[in-house]
This record gives structure tokens, C-alpha cells and sequence, in this order.
């Protein structure tokens, strides 16, 4: 029964770690803005502003999900305690299995809840803009970029995360040369915000008949969507450059052929956004002006200009010596992020989405301040 008297060891050093978390939570504040703002959800009126009303309705929703997340854990805990004190008074081993199963899940909850306490950030909370833009290299990088928006897809699906393409420019022969998706889920720009940067693949090319290795980049951009300061962000219309075009998607495989899609480029900073998945040329300018606004206000914060029109276009080549992480097919297999140190030898599990090692580590980092050294 010695493994049974182990486990309930480890169960009790694991005891004020669950208290901790429940402070770093901040449950008992939770719990009493749930109330307030349930009661102004009975006030007369409150459907009035449907706006303020669907926030306030998110924020319950967010609060009560963070507590049912909490009360979870710690009832697993009070679940392989109990298994611990049973099989030990029964002399009964045939529990072991589930005890091993059950705290490796706790582990793993406890340890995602704790990440969950890292985010902070004004917007961390937000829903997340990705923009992907294939670096030079033709139809290598474009490939390589379209790898990318695979990826990130395919994690919002693990993590039960919904994402909307907002625009898509295919390549010449294969793959993307870009795109911008919205990611909508809880948390998701507090997650994905470490995936800003660039990306560099190594491989035998499938496009090179000679079968020899390449290199390649594509750069991820991250932003939060902030809805509610941009009636704060004032965009002089001299600054903005406002194309109309020709939707165009894989045959059809990514976005409809329409004539209504909109391009806005907002000429002091050189950032430009594009929308061309909604039904009309004015739902596209109404997303692409939201994108943008965004965009800026999110620059602007974290640069602390004073102004929107203080943003100046400095963008960072594509290329060798700036990537974030590199990607390596052979001769081994093997993705490394460059800031954390954090690796993954199971490169067919990264590219369908097994990003949370990265994101993980990459948080750690950002609390503590320790960063691989270069």
C-alpha cells in the first residue's frame, strides 16, 4: 500500500497550492461582482443598451466559468484523497490505476488554472486578430504560411475555440500569401499573443526537384479585438487609403468571389488590413475599419505614443536572425522557441496544434522575466 501512502503525501503538499490558486483567482471578489451584475440584469431598462448588456452577460459568464473551473479541481482533490484513505483502509490495490489516471488529469488542471492566473493583461481577455504574411522565397514560403494558418486553426479547434476568415491572398502555385482570421474564445489573445513573431521552417522542399533543403519564414502578427475603447481611437480620413476589389479564395475553398471586399491602408504607419468575407462592401469595411482600429489602439498602448497618428511603420524583414522559433523536418525533427528554450521532438503533433508547451512556457517566462539566453 506504500503507493497509496505516496499519493496522499503528494495530495497534501498540493493543499495550499489549492489555496493559493483559489486567492490568485480572486474568487471571493468574483463572486460578489456575479451577484451585482446579476442584479442589474433583472433592472428594468437592461435590454436597452443591448451592447453593455451582452458585456455584462459575457462578464457573468466568464466569472461563473473561473469558479466552476476552481470548485472542479478541488473536488478531484477531495475524490483521490478519498481513493488514497479507502484503499488503504480496504488494503484494496485495484484502485491504483484510477488514482494514477485521476492525479495526472489534477496535475494538468491545476497546472492550465495556474496559467490562467498569468493573464493579466488589459486584453488578454480579448478575442485575437492572427494575420499571416509569407516571407521571400515564392512558393517555398507560401506553402509554409497556409502550414501556419493550418496550425493555428487547428489548435482554436482543441482548445473549443471558433475562428472567422476575414481575408485570404492564395499563392501563385500553392499554399497562401496571406490572411487574417478572428479567433473567438476566452483568453485566446492572452494565449496567442507569444505566437506574434516570425517563423522559420527548414526542409527538403516538395517543390525542388533536386530535393534539396530549404529555408524558409512567415511572419505571425497577434492583436487583440477591443471593442470597447474604439470610439476613444480618432482616424483622420486623409490617412486612410480604402481600395475595393475582387474577393479570391482557393477556387472558391476559403472565401466567396464577390466584388464587395475592401482593403483599408492607413498611410502614416503603413498598416494595412483587408476583409472580404461578408456578405456586403459595407460589412467588409465595417469589419476591416473595426481590425484596424484595433490595431492601432493596441500599438499605441504598448508603444505609449500619445496618439494614434504617433505610429510610425517599422517592420521587421522576414528573414534569417529575427525568428521567434524554427521548425526543423530533417534532419531531425525538432521545433525550438528561440525566447523560451521550450523544444518539441513531435513535429507532426505541433503542426495539428499541440502549441500549448510553447504557450506555456513562453507565459512563465513573461511573469518571471527569464528568457533563454541567446
Amino acid at each position: 500500500m506504500i503507493e497509496f501512502e505516496e499519493y496522499k503525501a503528494k495530495l497534501n503538499g498540493k493543499r495550499p497550492e489549492l489555496t493559493e490558486l483559489r486567492a490568485a483567482l480572486d474568487l471571493d471578489r468574483g463572486e460578489a461582482q456575479i451577484s451585482e451584475l446579476e442584479e442589474k440584469s433583472t433592472q428594468p431598462g437592461f435590454w436597452e443598451n443591448m451592447e453593455n448588456s451582452q458585456k455584462i452577460l459575457q462578464t457573468i459568464k466568464n466569472l461563473k466559468s473561473k469558479r466552476a473551473s476552481y470548485q472542479k479541481l478541488h473536488s478531484k482533490w477531495e475524490d483521490l484523497y478519498a481513493i488514497c484513505e479507502l484503499a488503504i483502509e480496504a488494503s484494496d490495490d485495484s484502485m491504483l490505476p484510477e488514482l494514477e489516471t485521476g492525479y495526472s488529469d489534477f496535475e494538468s488542471n491545476m497546472e492550465l488554472i495556474r496559467l490562467e492566473t498569468l493573464l493579466t493583461g488589459e486584453y488578454d481577455s480579448s478575442n485575437a486578430y492572427l494575420s499571416f504574411h509569407a516571407g521571400a522565397g515564392g512558393t517555398e514560403a507560401q506553402d509554409w504560411n497556409e502550414m501556419l494558418y493550418r496550425m493555428y486553426t487547428r489548435w482554436a479547434e482543441r482548445h473549443g475555440f471558433t475562428y472567422k476568415l476575414l481575408d485570404y491572398l492564395e499563392g501563385d502555385e500553392a499554399g497562401m500569401k496571406s490572411a487574417e482570421i478572428l479567433i473567438e474564445g476566452e483568453n485566446a489573445f492572452g494565449y496567442l499573443k507569444s505566437e506574434m513573431g516570425i517563423h522559420r521552417l527548414v526542409r527538403i522542399s516538395p517543390f525542388d526537384a533536386s530535393g534539396r533543403r530549404h529555408t524558409s519564414f512567415a511572419a505571425v502578427e497577434v492583436m487583440p479585438e477591443i471593442t470597447d475603447d474604439l470610439k476613444h481611437v480618432e482616424i483622420r480620413d486623409e490617412d486612410l487609403k480604402i481600395d475595393t476589389y475582387r474577393s479570391g479564395g482557393a477556387g472558391g475553398q476559403h472565401v466567396n468571389k464577390t466584388e464587395s471586399a475592401i482593403r483599408i491602408t492607413h498611410v502614416p504607419s503603413g498598416i494595412v488590413v483587408a476583409c472580404q468575407n461578408e456578405r456586403s462592401q459595407h460589412q467588409n469595411r465595417e469589419v476591416a475599419m473595426r481590425m484596424l482600429k484595433s490595431k492601432l489602439l493596441e500599438i499605441k498602448e504598448r508603444e505609449h505614443l500619445d496618439k494614434v497618428e504617433d505610429i510610425k511603420g517599422e517592420q521587421k524583414k522576414i528573414e534569417w536572425g529575427s525568428q521567434i522559433r524554427s521548425y526543423v523536418f530533417m534532419p531531425y525533427t525538432l521545433v525550438k522557441d528561440h525566447r523560451t528554450g521550450f523544444e518539441n521532438g513531435n513535429i507532426n503533433a505541433v503542426m495539428d496544434g499541440d502549441l500549448d508547451g510553447f504557450i506555456n512556457a513562453y507565459l512563465k517566462a513573461a511573469a518571471t522575466g527569464v528568457w533563454a539566453t541567446k
